[in-house]
């Protein structure tokens, strides 16, 4: 959750647009279009100053960078269409698919009234254990758990250790620990088991935290009716595949389309995977949606659409618009293209 590299990829943009470099590369590096990444989107967010804000843009910003794209020549498109035209080699123009990962409720409240403005479709991935309340947005509760103490202590192996939470900077010390101890040390069917252990040794009441911020299943349901939206599949909770046995991995990818089906009544065509970067999915995981039978399915990498990605639907990059870069001028110089090679080791075709 914290970035290192922000300032870093902030002075490339900011590189690329004042020398010019961005508008000169686009016809030429600008491919077919993009599909671009949401998390939240509210103007109201419960901890604005908060660890997790870069996974929120305000809902000006989301209605800005779409009224920038048409101006420049973007079509928006439902992913079933996107796939289409990326098989078709992007034919018709430059076009952008919108999604969103988690089902968060501002999706509902306060992008889609932005989005029926453009007449722009959006892919909202669900992942069922999240609405049930089988699995946890574990970042936000680290985070509340973090904010409600200066002291925390963390069991180990070896014994148990104190983790300072009294200042600011310590307490993003502190959110760096816990999400390194959550996403790598323990295994990841442990996960759920860890935190709430963490919760109840620290005398804090976990479901007094559970986020209130996602849909539930009415909500789900009745914007899934929605003629600009699409459910696609987040697995079943949100696991990080890479880390899970093949049957464990084979049981979040193909169960989400069962029970979307019995949720929603049709079965999702799409899916994202969770967290999407390098070691969250690689070429397993890839077989595994092609094989569930997927349309397509979306990483987190960063990068434009090109015509080669027809052979390559189920590892898809998108262009992340989040809180980190809430400039239009940052969201064209990514569009650009220019970008796309310079986060991915020189690859113009971002895949896996």
């Amino acid at each position: 959750m914290i970035d290192g590299g922000e300032a870093i990829r902030k002075l490339a943009l900011n590189v690329a647009r004042y020398s010019g470099l961005a508008p000169l590369a686009k016809p030429f590096v600008g491919g077919i279009g993009a599909i671009l990444m949401l998390h939240r989107v509210t103007a109201t967010p419960e901890k604005p100053n908060g660890v997790n804000r870069h996974l929120n843009i305000a809902p000006g910003f989301l209605d800005a960078v779409v009224a920038d794209m048409k101006a420049n020549g973007y079509t928006f498109v439902a992913m079933d269409e996107a796939i289409e035209r990326i098989k078709a080699g992007g034919k018709g123009g430059q076009f952008a698919a919108i999604t969103a990962d988690d089902a968060y409720r501002d999706n509902m409240t306060e992008a889609l009234p932005m989005l029926e403005k453009h007449g722009a479709p959006i892919t909202i991935y669900v992942a069922p254990g999240l609405i049930d309340g089988a699995a946890d947005l574990w970042w936000e509760v680290i985070e509340d758990i973090i904010n409600a103490r200066d002291r925390l202590t963390l069991m180990t192996p070896d014994g148990p250790v104190t983790i300072d939470c009294s200042t600011p900077g310590k307490k993003l010390q502190a959110n760096a620990r816990l999400h390194a101890l959550l996403t790598l040390e323990v295994r990841e069917e442990d996960q759920r088991k860890v935190l709430r252990e963490l919760a109840r040794s620290n005398g804090i009441a976990l479901e007094g935290l559970r986020s209130s911020t996602l849909m539930n299943w009415d909500e789900i349901r009745a914007i899934a009716a929605h003629p600009l939206v699409t459910i696609g599949a987040h697995t079943v909770n949100h696991r990080n595949l890479k880390r899970l046995s093949e049957a464990d991995a084979r049981h979040e990818v193909d169960d989400v389309r069962r029970i979307l089906q019995a949720e929603l009544g049709d079965e999702p065509r799409h899916l994202a995977y969770p967290y999407g970067y390098a070691s969250a999915v690689g070429g397993r995981e890839v077989g595994f949606a092609r094989d569930a039978g997927y349309v397509s399915a979306v990483t987190t990498r960063h990068g434009v659409l090109r015509a080669e990605h027809s052979g390559f639907l189920h590892a898809l990059p998108r262009i992340s618009i989040n809180g980190r870069y809430q400039s239009v001028a940052h969201i064209r110089t990514m569009l650009s293209g220019v970008t796309t090679p310079l986060a991915n080791a020189g690859k113009m075709v971002v895949t896996i």
